[in-house]
């Protein structure tokens, strides 16, 4: 009997011993500790850890390398986490590498995430202060998204209010009338046709200027003919030469203008007499109507004498003479 009850002591301190063993090892595993193998120790500083705790995972460019170990205050704004990570992962971690708090899945539990740099850095030691990386909080992203969406529900009410008044306007009328998009149109394609024009008369205004430079045409001739323009110029002094001339002959003309002017009003002259003595005039009308009368009465005695029997004959000899030197038609 005494046998059995210390076989039955021992049975149980060997069930308890397993069960205690069992329950560590679940509890190592559940902490991810290596249970067979060392870890060691880095820390990471943050200003907010976003609900991380003790025991959360920690990562390794997405591969399970350790765990939170201790989370402590430094101050009011600084946290230090310390984390435990496996030693096979240590050759792969430098020190310039960066620890963030990321989240597993979409609503998961918090993790530290530790990024490699490609820049080049040694491997980390125990108990190294890895940089942290500042990401924006699931809160602080609720609250920017919370404040954009009150300015977009701001921006589509003053939007609507912009749209009613418009759709009011007569802005919105004119765009509505068919006979307004006909007349734009039409004014479209006058302009269309206008910018045709202007077009064709720039080239032919270039092809002006070309033919211009080469020498062609008259404006050509005159801008690069060097002889022509040489003459140009001689004629231009001939022609300031006459104008000086011409100046000189005005001002005689009209110095002798006023001679004669002088002359007619003053003068004592037979012009002066002829045209302001009006005895003298009459006298000089006298004379020349008896020289008329005399000029009358000598054609009536030369006809007299042609019809007389003495000289019949010879006026007679005169006309055929005069017959016989007139030429033929």
């Amino acid at each position: 009997m005494a046998k059995t009850e210390r076989k039955n002591i021992k049975l149980g301190i060997f069930v308890m011993v397993g069960l205690l063993v069992l329950i560590v090892s679940f509890y190592m595993i559940g902490r991810s500790r290596n249970i067979f193998g060392r870890d060691f120790e880095i820390k990471a500083r943050f200003n907010n850890l976003n609900g991380l705790m003790e025991g959360n995972n920690v990562l390794f460019s997405g591969i399970q390398a350790g765990t939170v170990k201790t989370i402590d205050m430094v101050n009011d704004t600084t946290i230090e986490v310390t984390m435990q990570i496996n030693n096979k992962v240590r050759p792969y971690i430098h020190k310039n590498a960066q620890a963030a708090i990321g989240t597993e899945g979409l609503m998961g539990n918090k993790v530290i995430n530790i990024e490699p740099v490609k820049l080049p850095g040694a491997k980390i030691d125990e108990g190294d202060m890895l940089g942290a990386q500042k990401l924006v909080s699931t809160d602080e992203m609720l609250k920017t998204l919370s404040k954009t969406n009150n300015d977009v529900a701001a921006i589509a009410k003053a939007l609507k209010e912009t749209v009613l008044r418009l759709d009011t306007s007569e802005i919105f009328n004119l765009m509505n009338d068919p006979a307004i998009g006909i007349s734009l149109k039409s004014s479209l394609e006058e302009i269309n046709m206008a910018t045709k024009n202007a077009n064709q008369m720039s080239y032919g205004l270039n092809a002006l200027v070309g033919n211009i430079r080469k020498g062609k045409g008259a404006a050509g001739l005159l801008l690069t003919d060097t002889l022509l323009a040489s003459d140009l110029r001689y004629a231009v002094a001939d022609f300031r030469a006459t104008g000086g001339n011409a100046k000189k002959v005005t001002g005689q003309l009209s110095d002798m203008v006023k001679g004669i002017d002088y002359d007619l009003n003053y003068g004592k002259g037979p012009l002066n007499a002829l045209l302001r003595d009006s005895s003298f005039t009459i006298k000089l009308g006298n004379s020349l109507d008896n020289l008329q009368k005399g000029t009358d009465g000598f054609s009536d005695l030369m006809d007299a004498t042609k019809q007389s029997f003495l000289f019949r004959g010879y006026f007679r000899k005169q006309e055929q003479k005069q017959q016989k030197n007139k030429p033929k038609e």
